[in-house]
């Protein structure tokens, strides 16, 4: 795991010394994801220069150093992740009477590439990757990025200048860079919380999206690939469904898990995992213990609140395996030594709030380990998440209702406020009602007012429903939710497709990325190997969710290791009580960054509207923690990225 930057200049008039130099400056800004070293290579009658950040994973030695050129001469690499498969291809190479220098998987890649071309070396790729590839011989630049978005890869053509690199500070760095927001992208932001590819914060930046190839030649634009496409798999998966009983079925994930844990433990460093005590990360390290002959090293984090404590569930999972077990407990105090370091780790604004455990959960383990496994990618494979059950059951009973009798019952709910509603409640001789019974109302009233499905499935994803009413000047761009699974008959699979696309590279990859690579610990995720992404879309729908349960398939191959009574419980997510804590310990900094003067000479957000739900979160009689926490996160981003004079003028025709 490691980061690259570089850039291939307008003008080969520029000096190898100045390219250089301005390589370095890049380079810099990413020292964090390898400490291990660093390099550069440099074309001065080109105008291109690569640069590379080393954390050694595999082969420590200096062989393994980056960018690396084929034997040949004709290409050159700067690579970020990991191949797992780099052993395979190395013997087929090598049969072929191919030598090599080292045991690295860069040496591999590269070697690869010149022997069977770029498109036919992604294919056959199992890891995670993201990589820059120089052809000195045709001069043109290759960018990859690996089929499901594990590692990032961000370009730009600014004043005739391709930047590319691994986050954008990098590219920030380059004096050809400008670092004006794009409005409509920050739009966006606020419905989902991050930004959506193939958008970024910055106009003219540009997120590389999954299993794509971009070759820039010159000034044209640039070729895409597509080597591996999630929408393809998931269709043709759909539509050759397994016919296998269920015992053939769970032998069968079990043995291409096993195998995808069994190649990621893979590395020259000392190798650990995240363990909450859920199935997906249960099931990661009890594969794992499975095939180590001495305790694995396991690590997880508690809540002292009530409602996401998951400690106590992991340590009886790790005590049941016999890993080596580590556990933290996090207090407010955490959270606010994590929380003024997050706008520059992230880079844009980024407003999954769990993004404060998956740092210090990282951090914890870097004191011990280099390479971590995690669970990611469960839920989205296996059905897993509550939204697809809510979702799915929700439509069943509202698609036989008139639009027009929803539509009315919306309208009578929003006309009493929600402070209102709970003081009715309150008269009522009940108990166990829910908090803020009000606040639940008028989100019952969002879901009634839902034209279809899609409709309801975009308001279970959104924080802000009308984002472009928050952003002045906004308009936010329609992407893969409006409309990209509509061949998809079932609501569920179309939910899985959807998320499988957006949010798991855009959020919850993006998160395990910063937040690990923040303190140069490498995540690792087998769950999705592409190869169990593949074998996961043939398997039919009632073994992947039966009883009103999800992932009941790979609950099957996780009891063969580890007691039903250990991880049978409801799922916890991973969030922290930003709720109470903005009551409390985040209130002053909350305040600062909510300052209603501040906010209108940024010109960019709606003043009042922030304040206002800033005021009914203070007062109760709301639960707005989710977007305010959009808002301080875009807030604090802002402060440490921007300056005034940077941010792009309101349009003339904005109100």
């Amino acid at each position: 795991m490691c980061g690259f930057c570089g850039f291939v200049a307008s003008s080969s008039s520029r000096t190898a010394v100045g390219l250089e130099a301005a390589v370095r400056r890049m380079n810099a800004t990413i020292t964090h994801r390898g400490p291990d070293g660093d390099g550069v290579w440099v074309d001065g009658a080109a105008g291109v220069a690569l640069a590379h950040r080393r954390l050694a994973i595999v082969d420590l030695s200096p062989l393994g150093r980056q960018p690396m050129e084929s034997a040949d001469g004709r290409w050159v690499i700067a690579f970020n992740g990991e191949i797992y498969n780099f052993q395979d291809l190395r013997a087929e190479l090598e049969a072929k009477g191919h030598t090599f220098r080292s045991h690295s998987d860069t040496e591999v890649l590269v070697e690869a590439c010149a022997a069977w071309g770029v498109a036919a070396t992604a294919r056959r790729l199992i890891g995670i990757f993201a990589f820059a590839l120089w052809d000195r011989q045709e001069r043109a630049l290759h960018l990859v990025r690996d089929q499901l978005g594990i590692k990032p890869l961000y370009w730009a053509r600014m004043d005739g200048t391709l930047l590319f690199g691994s986050q954008p500070k990098a590219l920030r760095a380059h004096p050809d860079f400008r670092a004006d927001i794009d409005r409509d992208a920050l739009s966006a932001y606020f419905r989902f919380a991050y930004v959506p590819a193939p958008h970024s914060i910055y106009q003219g930046v540009r997120k590389q999206e999954p299993g794509t190839i971009l070759t820039f030649r010159g000034t044209a634009e640039p070729e895409r690939t597509v080597y591996w496409d999630l929408g393809a798999v998931v269709r043709g998966g759909i539509a050759d469904r397994l016919d296998l009983s269920d015992k053939d079925a769970t032998d069968r994930l079990e043995a291409l898990l096993m195998d995808a844990v069994g190649r990621q433990m893979v590395a020259d460093v000392p190798l650990g995992a995240f363990l909450s005590g859920g199935i997906d990360s249960s099931t990661v390290v009890a594969l794992m213990q499975a095939q180590s002959d001495r305790p694995v090293r396991s690590f997880t984090i508690g809540f002292k609140e009530a409602g996401f404590d998951e400690a106590v569930d992991a340590r009886a999972v790790a005590a049941h395996l016999g890993t080596d077990h580590t556990e933290l407990t996090v207090e407010p105090h955490h959270a606010l030594a994590v929380i003024p370091k997050l706008a520059e780790w992230y880079d844009e604004p980024f407003a999954d709030s769990s993004q404060i455990p998956t740092f210090l959960v990282s951090e914890m383990t870097r004191r011990s380990v280099t390479v971590a496994l995690s669970g990611d990618g469960g839920d989205e494979l296996f059905a897993g998440y509550n939204r697809y059950f809510l979702g799915s059951k929700l439509w069943r009973t509202l698609a036989p209702l008139p639009a027009g009798l929803r539509g009315a019952a919306a309208g009578l709910i929003r006309r009493v406020p929600p402070g209102r509603w709970d003081a009715l409640f309150g008269l009522l001789p009940v108990r166990g009602l829910p908090r803020l019974p009000g606040d639940k109302l008028h989100k019952l009233a969002a879901v009634l007012s839902a034209a279809g499905p899609d409709a309801l499935y975009r308001d279970l994803v959104s924080q802000w429903k009308e984002p472009d009413a928050l952003v002045l000047g906004g308009r936010e761009p329609h992407g893969a939710v409006w409309d990209d699974a509509r061949g998809l008959s079932d609501f569920v699979e179309r939910m899985q497709y959807l998320d499988a696309a957006t949010y798991l590279p855009d959020d919850i990859l993006a998160k395990v990325d910063r937040a690990s690579m923040a303190v140069a610990l490498e995540a690792r995720v087998p769950l999705l190997d592409h190869r169990v992404v593949e074998l996961a879309w043939r398997l039919p729908g009632h073994q992947k969710i039966r009883d009103g349960k999800g992932k009941w398939l790979l609950r099957q191959v996780l009891y063969r290791h580890v007691p039903p009574a250990l991880v049978e419980r409801p799922k916890m997510g991973f969030g922290v009580p930003i709720d109470s804590w903005l009551r409390g310990p985040l209130r002053d900094w909350a305040e600062d960054l909510l300052d209603e003067r501040a906010l209108r000479e940024d010109g960019l957000l709606d003043a009042a509207q922030a304040r206002r739900l800033w005021a009914e979160h203070l007062s109760g009689t709301r639960n707005w923690q989710y977007r305010l926490w959009c808002v301080l996160m875009f807030q604090a981003w802002q402060r440490h990225w921007q300056k005034a004079p940077e941010a792009t003028p309101l349009p003339a025709d904005a109100a």
